[in-house]
């Protein structure tokens, strides 16, 4: 029987508010080829569609949201529509802007991918170690609920139960993994395939297969509490991604309907079912979101996603799950990938 691949409800909505960013990450294009800044107006124009999709959460993103001069008005008028709001940030202005955003979103992640200066520098490519601790610490004072997110890496996974230890001392309430990305040649706006370098080699498999271990026994309690976002298992899925980049395994399988239940607007309108898959060409919105998502197009490439025929699913490092019609609960006990 034919599935119907319309989108009706949309609980999730990631918003680019900026291609640019102030960081110079290894992982990561944004900052050599972002120019582009979503505007006041164009999110107002989204609006009804929000409302007609039943859209509950928007996930602000870029880029680095931080850098559009407009960030605050928008989250404004998102929140004086009942929008809950959960800002994704790399920290470097978040002490500027601590007590503003703490009253705008409802959640606050920050991308920490080091829990020492120097391996902070080598990955993001700034001395500013220092500037996003006190971002963490600034707006976990005023109030927000906080997280870390940390890409797990060939420059940092020795440094695996200290990010634990420094999530708690800068007052974050939750601390999450992943894999770096080298398996989608295009994630994070990369223009070319990235380097086998990023991720552990062959030889550093067993040490971080011992910290994994290491770590389940120190911070058990961290675990059960929901403290650390994965579980233990979802640990040793980063180990298994890992060994299969040295061709040493298959991929973990993954379990993934995000595109069911979200959706990402680029800063120039551009529409995509989750973060590492393109959209169609002409998937561009301007006031309906909801013809966008369910032109041809759009509905072709769910379906496809669906089946299984895309490249980027079997080799994903961040796949989520939600039952569906579902909600989407930004509290932190919530935000565990699948």
């Amino acid at each position: 029987m034919h599935r119907d691949e319309t989108i009706k409800r949309l609980p999730l909505v990631t918003l680019y508010l900026s291609e640019r960013c102030n960081s110079r990450c290894i992982t990561c294009d944004y900052w050599r080829h972002g120019r582009t800044d979503l505007d006041l107006e164009r999110v107002r124009a989204l609006l009804p569609s929000f409302e007609r999709l039943g859209t509950e959460t928007i996930l602000i993103s870029g880029g680095e949201p931080l850098l559009n001069l407009q960030w605050a008005e928008i989250a404004q008028l998102l929140r004086a529509r009942g929008l809950k709001l959960w800002l994704l940030t790399s920290g470097l202005s978040l002490a500027k802007h601590a007590h503003r955003a703490a009253t705008l979103f409802d959640t606050i992640t920050v991308s920490l991918d080091g829990t020492r200066p120097e391996t902070y520098a080598a990955i993001r490519g700034l001395d500013a170690f220092d500037n996003v601790c006190a971002g963490i610490r600034a707006a976990a004072a005023a109030g927000a609920q906080v997280s870390v997110r940390v890409t797990l890496q060939r420059a940092n996974y020795r440094e695996l139960l200290g990010f634990v230890a420094l999530a708690r001392a800068s007052g974050a309430q939750q601390v999450s993994f992943l894999a770096v990305d080298v398996a989608n040649a295009h994630a994070f706006a990369r223009a070319e395939a990235s380097s086998l370098d990023l991720a552990l080699r062959t030889d550093e498999l067993n040490e971080f297969e011992h910290l994994v271990g290491e770590m389940e026994q120190v911070y058990a309690a961290e675990f059960r509490s929901g403290f650390i976002a994965e579980s233990p298992s979802k640990m040793r899925r980063v180990l298994q991604y890992f060994r299969a980049v040295n061709g040493l395994g298959a991929f973990p399988g993954v379990r993934c309907n995000a595109p069911e239940f979200s959706a990402v607007v680029g800063a120039d309108g551009s529409v995509k079912p989750c973060f590492f898959i393109p959209g169609p060409m002409n998937a561009i919105v301007k006031t309906d979101l909801e013809a966008v998502l369910n032109a041809r197009p759009s509905t072709s490439l769910r379906a496809e996603i669906r089946a299984g025929k895309r490249p980027e699913c079997a080799r994903c490092v961040c796949s989520v799950w939600r039952e569906l019609p579902t909600s989407y609960d930004l509290s932190l006990s919530h935000l565990r990938h699948a």
